[in-house]
């Protein structure tokens, strides 16, 4: 079942001589289910791709279709809408909210939607994020890789169709950062939820199902877990 589906995607910044071609006739679909990762320098275009995904920007032009639906055909309150319950972020810098615990801002995209939590589906992700013990503790008295978790299990929360990480092991160690991504491959298989992810750092690609590499704008499928392209 076809989640996303990308079609010729551009996106220009600028007219003239400051014009910049930031992505390049962009084309890919991802499956249910499917944990992807795109790779690439910084600067290459593969922060204004997920930026476009999200509906946080506005391509000039293509189209970008989430479980048959174009997102940028509808009105900026409709595509708000959709976004919150369709589209999970995971930042780098966590964006947690200070004054709430764990388990409230694991809950907080349901409430700004005026949906109440099923308790049992958020004692499920604490487990599964290893939070249990945690609940009640403030983001001030947790680790970056807890706090990361935490931010996880929000984006979870909401069953969206695809979740979106911004490098989110960029302010974590080596260990805490494969810990994240074990997270996400967990999360990915338990919950058949799609992922698209963009990191910087290859080796943290190993385990996913496909890679893509953005390259001043251009976009090339790299293919599936057999990544000798990447070493």
């Amino acid at each position: 079942m076809e989640i996303l589906k990308v079609n010729n995607l551009c996106k220009t910044y600028g007219e003239s001589e400051v014009k910049v071609n930031a992505l390049k006739n962009v084309s890919f679909s991802l499956e249910k289910g499917e944990f992807a990762a795109i790779v690439g320098e910084s600067g290459s275009g593969k922060s204004t791709l997920l930026n476009c995904v999200g509906a946080l920007d506005t391509p000039t032009s293509g189209t970008i279709l989430m479980d048959g639906q174009n997102l940028f055909s509808m009105k900026e309150e409709e595509r708000t809408i959709f976004r919150r319950r369709n589209i999970g972020f995971i930042f780098q810098s966590f964006q947690l909210v200070s004054e709430l615990n764990v388990e409230q801002n694991i809950m907080f995209p349901l409430l700004l939607d005026y949906r109440k939590p099923d308790p049992k589906e958020v004692e499920e992700i604490l487990n599964l994020l290893g939070l249990t013990e945690r609940r009640y503790h403030l983001p001030s008295q947790l680790s970056g890789g807890q706090q990361q978790r935490v931010a996880i299990g929000r984006a979870l929360i909401t069953k969206p169709k695809l979740i979106l990480a911004d490098e989110p092991t960029g302010n974590l160690d080596s260990k805490n950062s494969q810990d994240v991504m074990d997270m996400l491959i967990k999360a990915s298989r338990q919950y058949q939820q799609t992922i698209l992810l963009i990191t910087h750092n290859k080796n943290l690609t190993v385990s996913v199902d496909r890679v893509f590499q953005v390259s001043d704008g251009v976009l090339t499928d790299l293919g599936g877990n057999e990544n000798e392209t990447l070493s």
